[in-house]
């Protein structure tokens, strides 16, 4: 059985170097301690090149305000790991791992009295489907509306 690992550890080690090292899968597990709650849900590692270069998927509203922080990421990055990993970064804008948006609260429900008045302005549509979407997007923007 020793050999056996070690020849899979002579076949693994040049790709799992190519694709990263265990330095990306580390960041990727390790990501929300490293960067903190403000970055952790708008950003998620995807590639670690061998010039340092890390790839990070990033919302949409966020790249620019990260692009000014990349300085403190890479020090983050880097002080975590106690040796230069990143050098910089290069943000492309994609999609975040579901945790992200799972992790967005819900907006409140309506008040009591603003419920009947949603059912009354749908009465006169017919489609029950159309409907109950409607009132889903109703109560959704009376809820935004309130102050919490």
């Amino acid at each position: 059985m020793r050999a056996i690992g070690v020849a899979v550890s002579d076949v693994a080690a040049p790709i799992v170097r190519r694709r990263g090292g265990g330095t990306l899968g580390r960041l990727k597990t390790e990501w929300a301690a490293i960067v903190g709650a403000p970055w952790q849900d708008v950003a998620w590692p995807v590639a670690l090149g061998r010039d340092g270069a890390l790839k990070l998927h990033v919302a949409s509203g966020a790249a620019l305000e990260l692009q000014h922080r990349a300085p403190l990421l890479i020090a983050r990055i880097n002080g975590f790991f106690g040796r230069p990993v990143a050098t910089r970064l290069a943000l492309v804008q994609g999609p975040l791992p579901l945790t992200a948006i799972a992790a967005r609260p819900a907006l409140p429900p309506p008040a009591e009295r603003e419920a009947p008045a949603i059912e009354d302005s749908l009465s006169a549509i017919e489609d029950p489907e159309l409907r109950a979407a409607l009132a889903r997007l109703g109560r959704a923007l009376l809820g935004r509306r309130r102050p919490a």
